[in-house]
């Protein structure tokens, strides 16, 4: 069985926990340490006790590089209990530095794959630090034996470009896992509530302010038509008052956290509509990613609403899917969307459903050929696989 160590910048992110079940119904063994965002440590993600690194905040770049200044001094006596593994995953740059300190500990080349799933605005700056940074990638990533990331324009805007990593590249999507195969017909998804009022469902990692601030002056202007429903976790780092801004807005509603994927049927099929906008890095990260909330919404059946010149717009307009805004304004959410009605809303869910259930999820078939994938790595000269064999 395959021993992978998976070195992750938090522990509790929900996309973490969907690596790691993809991993292990792909037949892996999984080591999971990281760094967690939490007071306390975390005691169990998919039945595995993290190895705690130590505690980073949300937007503080400078305490993080502390606290993987101080994780390197230690992360030898952390993992000195546990056996060698066959591979690392570095989930992000920050961790990527964490992972060849953690391979010599164990005395062996053990090869390392980095994962990356956004490109965060630090690295894309032209002065001295966006340099350093860039300079530092590819310093770490010289030998990695497998690049993972999970959007074409990734590779096409930043990593071939500045030609950051050499190794072999896989694309990963951020694809909701079925525990059980696909099936050849369309996905479950109940019928949605009847309209007005029209919902539409925000989910995930809330980080946006500029989208906050659209959805609510859309909300109002269409005085009670629209409702907007907010779930997941809000970065209070990027909003003055979230829970404030969302108490005064009369068609604003948080509902909390959910779990992935136990409440996904549930949350989405409350809502017709899912808000696939991000303008968090725009003209970077934000125009360049593929949401976990656009396969998420599209696998139960929600129309999702995009900007039109990102590259979820450009994924939809192939998919011939969707609600695509030529700007982000309220005006254009109401002349996108302002005269909805029953028989318009059936179509364009409709079309949503008729797409090939495998464009939005990954069974374990998938996770079983991603394993195999990363075994194969582990028979690559210089690992320690292959060198045992010699």
């Amino acid at each position: 069985m395959l021993h992978v160590l998976y070195l992750v910048h938090d522990v509790s992110d929900p996309a973490v926990r969907r690596r790691i079940t993809m991993l292990k119904a792909g037949g892996a063994q999984v080591t999971l340490a990281g760094f967690r965002r939490t007071t306390n440590p975390i005691a169990d993600i998919e039945g595995l006790r993290p190895i705690d690194l130590g505690a980073t905040r949300d937007g503080r770049f400078g305490q993080r590089l502390a606290a993987v200044a101080k994780a390197a001094l230690s992360i030898g006596s952390k993992l000195g209990g546990m056996p060698r593994p066959d591979l690392i995953i570095a989930r992000n740059l920050e961790m990527l530095a964490l992972a060849r300190r953690a391979r010599s500990a164990f005395s062996a080349s053990v090869p390392i794959v980095y994962e990356c799933l956004d490109i965060h605005r630090l690295v894309l700056r032209n002065d001295v630090l966006g340099k350093a940074l860039r300079a530092t990638e590819r310093f770490l990533a010289r030998d990695v034996k497998l690049l993972v990331t999970s959007s074409p324009a990734f590779i096409a805007n930043y990593f071939e470009p500045f030609g950051q990593v050499a190794a072999p590249i896989d694309l990963v999507e951020n694809k909701y896992f079925e525990a059980a195969a696909i099936l050849p017909g369309a996905p479950e998804a109940e019928e949605s509530p009847v309209g007005p009022p029209w919902r539409i469902g925000w989910f995930g990692a809330l980080r946006c302010r500029r989208s906050l601030e659209l959805l609510a002056d859309f909300s109002r202007r269409m005085e009670g038509r629209f409702e907007i429903v907010l779930r997941g976790r809000p970065a209070l780092s990027e909003f003055p008052d979230f829970h404030g801004f969302v108490e005064a807005e009369p068609w604003l509603s948080f509902r909390g956290p959910y779990r992935n994927p136990e409440d996904m049927a549930a949350i989405y099929n409350d809502v017709h509509f899912s808000w696939a906008i991000d303008f968090f890095e725009a003209g970077q990260n934000s125009e360049w990613l593929l949401p976990n909330r656009l396969y998420e919404g599209c696998r139960f059946g929600a129309v999702p609403i995009s900007m039109g010149n990102t590259e979820t717009g450009r994924f939809l307009k192939q998919q011939d899917i969707g609600v695509l805004l030529p700007q982000a304004s309220p005006e254009a959410l109401e002349a996108a969307l302002g005269k909805m009605e029953e028989h318009r809303f059936a179509r364009l869910k409709g079309r949503v459903l008729a797409r090939n259930p495998r464009t939005w999820s990954y069974d374990r078939s998938d996770c079983r050929a991603l394993v195999e994938r990363l075994r194969s790595l582990t028979a690559l000269p210089g690992s320690f696989a292959a060198e045992a064999l010699a």
